[in-house]
Formats: C-alpha cells, structure tokens, sequence
C-alpha cells in the first residue's frame, strides 16, 4: 500500500513508498481510509519538532474511512462499516487512567500516528475499542476531523463544563479553535474568539459559524472590548489554542476574577511568561486539557448528529495523498483551515 513515512528524524525526511498492508489480528480493525485531516502535530512531526515521534513512521491521526477486515475477536464492527476511530491504539491498561478510561493520560498509551503507524496511508490499523461506526447523517468527509472537535468537546464540556450564558474567549481561530467555538454556541455559551490580522478569512468564519464577537488582537484593544462585551467584569472562560508564546500574556486580562484559564494549546517551548501574581492576587484557575478520551468522542459524534457542529465548513482544500508536499506546504502557510488528504476514492 501506498503510505507517507516519516523516515527518520529532522526536517521534512518524508516520502511516499509501498510498504506492506497491514493484517488485523484479535480485536483490530483494518480501515481503508478515505479522508484523513492533517494536524498541527502533524506539521511538529513533519518539521522534526516533535520528539515523541517513533521513526520510521506514518504519521496521521485524524481519519475516515470504510472497514476494509477485522480480526478474528473483533464482534462490535463489520466490514464495509463508515467508520471514525479515537487516536488510541494501545494503553498498559493498569494504571488509574486506564481504568477510568482516560486513556489520554496514561504514561504507557501507544497513539496512532505517533507511536504506531497513522492514517497518511491508504490503510490503516486501528483498535475495536477505538472504532466508531457513523450515523447516516454524518458524512465521511465531515467524520474525518472529529478528533479536533472532540478536543473541545472535553475541554469545555468534560473539564470546564461550560453552561449558557457564560463568556468564553477563544485565543486562536484554527482548527481547533473553530472547532471549539461551534461547540460552545451548542451549549448557548457567548463566544468572542481573538486572533490577529493574517487570521482575517478564519476570524469571518468564526462569525459566520456563530461567534457573538471577533478581534484582530493587532488593530483592536482586545482587553477593553472584551471588558465591555461583559460589562466590565471579564470573560468566565479562556481556551487558549493557539499554543503561542506572546498570546499567553494578555490571558489574565480577559478574564475575570476567579476566572478559569483552559490551556489547549501546545507550546514550542515550555518556557513562558505567565502572569503568576494574577493566579495569586485574583484567584485564578487553571485547568489543562489534552486532547480527548471515550466518553468525548460519543459526546462529538452527537452533536455532530444533530448537526450542530459544521465540520465540512472547516476543511477547504483536499489533496490526494501523492500531493502530501503541496499540502503540507498550505497548511504551514496557514492559507487554509482546514487540510485534508484522500488516500482512496470513496
């Protein structure tokens, strides 16, 4: 089959080869994919920044496709399924996260496109437990970023339990930013998502999408419209996604007093200039979300259901897999929202 490996550590050191179609032995589950979405993680490994990479490797974890053969304990899915799947492929299945099934945390957790082969490739091998089958209404297309929006989902919905009503600021209007602001509306939050001017085309369809507000933090006083969006008292909520150094600086000013900072975003270095005195002085909170668990992905597959979420919105450019450079080459040029491969026709 065809697959894009990463080689070996460093910049780029990718290619396109034939490597061996996998086999689905006990509960896995081989997924012809048919979309598969490409990740800022995808553009760390790609720029040779992400270190937990296991080299040689098929990076991708965002995907859709069709069940193409199951192993021999598989009992829960058929061939010729629609199918998503979560990004987890192994876990020890011992420790306290596992047992909770907050697979996202624990130490020895295998991901796919990380630590095993991921879906830049025509197949893909996954775990039963990991599959889900789509509903009718939800497209494949659409079902091939359901991770970036599973991500919000445990975020405001699973770790700050946003209610209606509340003001939640969004600092970053990408992917995963998008994703979340649609999340929030779902819940009848007040969204107002920050970005600065290159943002321009991603900061119209945050409105479009719903947003009650958006500022190019470069030419507008973010600081004094958000005061005065929330009549002087601050934002409930922050979600930083844009994993920025310079944007962690003005957080605490958009928030209000006891107010909660959800930090999304992965910083290139883990050294930042955090306003401490105001956590102190202002009794702020912080809470950390990392990326989704099993209970998030049934959560997001409603929604989406109920068509609340609009993903298809999101993606505006597909590329078939033999045109990976160019697509890599879009995405880091940040020309587009989203960018999705398709390895196979439908």
């Amino acid at each position: 089959m065809k697959a894009l490996v990463k080689i070996e550590p460093g910049y780029n050191k990718m290619e396109l080869l034939e490597i061996e179609k996998p086999v689905p032995k006990d509960r896995e589950v081989l997924v012809k994919v048919i979309y598969t979405g490409i990740c800022g993680t995808d553009i760390h490994g790609f720029k040779g920044e992400y270190d937990r990479l296991k080299t040689p490797l098929v990076l991708g974890h965002e995907f859709s496709g069709v069940v193409e053969a199951i192993g021999k304990n598989v009992t829960k899915v058929q061939k010729g399924a629609f199918v998503t799947s979560e990004t987890t492929f192994d876990t020890c299945g011992e420790c306290e996260s596992c047992q909770n099934k907050e697979y996202n945390l624990c130490l020895n957790r295998k991901g796919i496109g990380s630590q095993v082969n991921g879906s830049f490739a025509e197949y893909v091998l996954t775990r039963e437990e990991s599959i889900h089958v789509l509903d009718e209404k939800i497209s494949l297309l659409a079902a091939s970023i359901t991770e970036p929006i599973a991500c919000g989902v445990h975020a405001s919905l699973e770790k700050a339990q946003v209610k209606k009503d509340e003001v939640a600021v969004i600092v970053g209007p990408g992917p995963i930013g998008l994703c979340l602001s649609q999340v929030l509306k779902s819940v009848e939050a007040r969204v107002i998502v920050v970005g600065i001017t290159q943002d321009a085309e991603r900061l119209k369809t945050a409105k479009e999408l719903g947003a009650d507000r958006v500022i190019d933090s470069l030419t507008e006083d973010a600081t004094a419209i958000i005061k005065e969006f929330t009549n002087d008292k601050g934002a409930d909520y922050c979600f930083e996604c844009s994993g920025a150094a310079p944007a962690i600086k003005a957080i605490f000013d958009y928030l209000k007093q006891k107010g909660t900072l959800v930090q999304m975003g992965v910083f290139g270095k883990n050294l930042n200039e955090l306003d401490m005195n105001s956590i102190v002085q202002r009794e702020m909170n912080i809470i950390g979300s990392r990326s989704q668990k099993p209970s998030t992905w049934h959560l997001t597959l409603d929604l989406m259901k109920q068509g609340k979420i609009d993903s298809e919105r999101l993606i505006t450019k597909i590329y078939p897999l033999e045109q990976w450079e160019e697509a890599i080459k879009q995405v880091m040029a940040g020309n587009e929202i989203k960018v999705v491969l398709q390895p196979n026709k439908q």
